[in-house]
């Protein structure tokens, strides 16, 4: 048999290497010599003779159990023949596969920690069904793509292979043979673990086996994630919120569970979102490049230690949510680009496959493996991880085909239209998903287009989502607030504007990381006039923002009123917290999500049309807003007025739901937070008027008081 003809077994090589009746081959190119020797007593069966470079054949019993003892330039080692193993996938799995079951898939797929006919090892299987070939290569075999060729499983397109003697820490990737003829190295794209980037090596990660302390946390996580809940997030970048006193790069999970969790719940937050920490190649990307859709990156340490942290957020009584990226992925060439040498993972045309925003690739949502892939990693944060949200970047570039597209530059859908029917039918099922098989949890989509139904249910037409992001009413106030206050009387409709369709949906209020990059200047920064009415009007816009119908959003830096824009190659300048103004409105970021938690009217009806009540809305464009919320639930009734001039204004009659007692619980003028403590002594009295009931405030420059009704006067 000549050398070309018998590495034709490399797609096959189960069918070739291995025990055939008596015969044994085996192909170890490199090694000095090979024996056969008994798998229990490590006896020498037969010596193998080298047929050809590297391949090594002879006669065995055949009842024999086996192993090989292969004698290295280094030494020799010990361990069952690879080629002797049964298929390491069943026929059930390989059904659960093609059939595109997600839940469990990565336990199967990827490489996992098991045992195969009583052999400790590790199998290893990918998807790949248009591959020549597909070896697995790494350090245990010093990546010869010659080594370890793998067995193709028709039925799923899955190539398979068990490594016996092998454990959790072993660097390996995937080396294919495309259907074009080129051979590539790939990461698995199923990979728990992987290398620090900028390496690129997948890395067997051992079974995830944490004892969970947070059952309380988990069986009342539904109620915590209720439309009439509560829900206060701050949205922190893990590497860049605070740096390691060492001079590391960035803390890791332990470190930041020691810090992050008692800063963020000492501010009474809620819920905690981080920027993606799936793995990604560039750290520029901020993680929204992430090409290991199941691996926590190793920058922050291992999936152990997310676990840990997780547990301690919950114990703590602090909600994780993550940044989830379905709708693109980098074109690395370790990662799922032309995989199997074609369009595997994303559209061949790339009118469909290439998203001109980022350079990135476009998931091939219409394909049923792609689409379970990506549900199936969504499962795996959610179920692993006990992950309470996800929130889904980019939802709007999935719905359309034509986004940031020109004309002739998109392909229509089959009824000649421009919603992407495949991302709509992904984005359901995954909603579905969610919701059927992990209680309680949440999905959060980032969408910035009228798109109908959003949050609506699956079986109403809608996409599914729990909440939505409220880019409208995050554009309309930034841009209300970038202006001069003297021009704001003819701009009220920009604060007002929001409450015409505040209910349409279940809205989540961000000021998030993207309003703070690219030139965009921090949030203190958009404020206008010199740095004392920044502050003010920093003040009066977060105070607005936690009485506005909605849930809360605010990235971190906003709450100590960071100065320049956020640079993720720096932690925040808390060295701005030894100025008493930017104490104070830390201090402020405190006491709203307080008060919000406290105050039912502030969140039992945020998607309830009741729950909200204009009082006076701009009136003669004087830049005075008030405003009533109420809750239905058990709870006082508020009053929020906001006065968007530098001008104070004494003794404003307003309009009151009832008459009686007021006490103003919350004054962003009050000197504790910075500001020149201009208020209404504690309490105001509402009175009797022919309209019901009216009162009398005291609304200081740049600012907002809340009162909640106390009862009748005395």
């Amino acid at each position: 048999m000549g050398l070309e003809s018998a590495r034709s077994w490399a797609s096959d090589p189960f069918g070739f290497l291995g025990r055939h009746g008596a015969m044994v081959r085996t192909f170890q190119p490199g090694a000095a010599g090979v024996e056969v020797i008994a798998r229990k007593t490590r006896r020498r069966l037969a010596t193998l003779t080298e047929v050809e470079p590297g391949l090594f054949a002879g006669e065995v019993k055949p009842s024999t159990d086996y192993a090989l003892r292969v004698q290295w330039p280094d030494g020799p080692h010990e361990a069952e023949d690879v080629y002797g193993f049964g298929p390491v996938l069943s026929s059930e799995d390989l059904s659960a596969i093609a059939d595109g079951e997600p839940l469990g898939l990565a336990g199967k797929l990827g490489a996992v920690v098991r045992a195969l006919e009583d052999v400790e090892g590790v199998a290893f299987s990918v998807w790949a069904p248009n591959a020549r070939r597909v070896s697995l290569v790494g350090d245990f075999n010093s990546w010869d793509g010659q080594r370890h060729p793998m067995r193709l499983r028709h039925a799923a397109g899955v190539w398979e292979i068990f490594i016996p003697r092998l454990g959790a820490g072993e660097r390996y990737r995937f080396e294919i043979e495309g259907a074009d003829g080129v051979v590539r190295r790939k990461a698995d794209p199923m990979a728990r673990s992987s290398e620090t980037p900028p390496a690129t090596a997948s890395i067997v990660a051992p079974a995830l086996d944490h004892r969970w302390a947070d059952q309380a946390w988990m069986a009342g996580r539904a109620e915590r994630h209720h439309p009439g809940a509560a829900i206060s997030i701050y949205e922190a970048h893990a590497a860049s919120w605070r740096r390691p006193w060492d001079g590391g790069p960035c803390h890791d999970w332990d470190a930041l569970a020691d810090q992050l969790i008692p800063y963020v719940t000492g501010l009474g937050f809620t819920h905690l979102q981080l920027m993606p920490i799936m793995e990604h190649p560039f750290g520029g990307s901020w993680g929204y490049q992430p090409l290991g859709q199941f691996s926590p990156s190793a920058r922050y340490g291992s999936p152990a230690a997310l676990a840990r942290f997780v547990d301690r957020c919950h114990q703590a009584g602090l909600g994780v949510i993550l940044d989830w990226v379905p709708a693109h992925f980098p074109n690395d060439a370790h990662g799922l680009e032309r995989f199997d040498g074609t369009a595997l993972y994303e559209h061949a045309d790339p009118k469909e496959g290439f998203h001109p925003d980022w350079n990135t690739l476009i998931y091939n949502l219409g394909r049923q493996e792609v689409a379970t892939f990506l549900i199936a990693s969504a499962a795996y944060w959610l179920e692993q991880f006990h992950i309470d949200g996800l929130r889904v970047d980019a939802v709007a570039s999935m719905l359309y085909r034509d986004y940031s597209r020109k004309a002739g530059e998109w392909t229509p859908n089959i009824h000649g239209g421009r919603e992407n029917l495949e991302s709509i039918a992904f984005l359901r099922r995954l909603n579905a998903t969610v919701g059927e098989h992990f209680p309680g949890a949440i999905t959060i989509a980032e969408e910035s287009t009228a798109w109908p139904g959003v949050t609506a249910p699956v079986e109403q037409g809608g996409l599914g989502f729990s909440y939505k992001w409220n880019m409208g009413w995050m554009n309309d106030t930034l841009r209300y607030m970038h202006r001069d206050p003297v021009h704001r009387g003819w701009h009220g409709g920009d604060l007002a504007f929001g409450l015409t369709y505040a209910f349409s949906e279940r809205f989540v209020l961000p000021l998030s990381h993207d309003e703070v990059v690219h030139g965009k200047g921090s949030l203190l920064s958009k404020m206008p006039g010199d740095a004392w009415r920044q502050m003010a009007n920093l003040r009066a816009l977060l105070a607005l923002m936690w009485a506005h119908p909605g849930k809360k959003l605010l990235f971190m830096g906003g709450e100590i009123g960071q100065r320049r824009e956020w640079n993720h190659d720096a932690e925040l300048d808390w060295a701005l917290l030894e100025a008493p103004e930017h104490a104070g409105l830390q201090r402020l970021v405190g006491d709203l999500n307080r008060i919000y938690r406290a105050e039912g009217a502030l969140h039992h009806t945020d998607a309830d049309t009741r729950g909200f009540e204009w009082i006076a809305e701009n009136d003669d464009q004087d830049g005075v807003f008030v405003f009533a919320r109420h809750s239905f639930h058990g709870g006082a009734p508020m009053i929020v007025a906001v006065n968007m001039t530098p001008e104070p204004r004494h003794q404003k009659r307003v309009r009151a739901p009832l008459a009686g007692r007021w006490t103003e619980i919350l004054n962003t003028d009050a000197a504790v937070y910075g500001g020149g403590d201009l208020g209404n002594q504690g309490e105001v009295i509402g009175f009797a008027d022919p309209d019901g009931a009216a009162l009398h405030l005291t609304l200081p420059p740049l600012a907002a008081v809340f009162l909640r009704f106390q009862g009748p006067s005395a």
